[in-house]
């Protein structure tokens, strides 16, 4: 009789185990779908802050390109090619975040 509730009491206990893993898979869903409707707040904001940083960018190339011209320089292409790579990656970053989140 007292092997019969040990193992009465190691079922109960399993079943238990097996309820609260279900449980918490059900949480766990709606933790990431807030998670996730949080994340898209933020979205916005970086992407805007990624638009301005690359128009900064845009801006010090652009001077730093018109000074040596200026100056005489012959290796302008290089430096022109670099801020310019620089800011159309930072645009298109901007963009494919939004396109990444579903926010176009």
């Amino acid at each position: 009789m007292n092997s019969k509730i040990k193992k009465m009491w190691a079922l109960a206990s399993v079943l238990s185990l097996c309820m609260t893993e279900i449980v918490s898979a059900q949480n766990g869903v709606t933790g990431l779908n807030s998670a996730t409707t949080s994340l898209k707040t933020y979205v916005a904001p970086v992407t805007n802050v990624t638009l301005v940083i690359g128009g900064i960018v845009g801006i010090v190339g652009a001077i730093r390109v018109y000074s040596k011209w200026n100056s005489g320089d012959q290796d302008i292409n290089k430096e022109l090619m670099g801020w310019g790579g620089s800011c159309v990656f930072l645009v298109v970053s901007a963009v494919i975040i939004k396109a990444f989140f579903g926010l176009t």
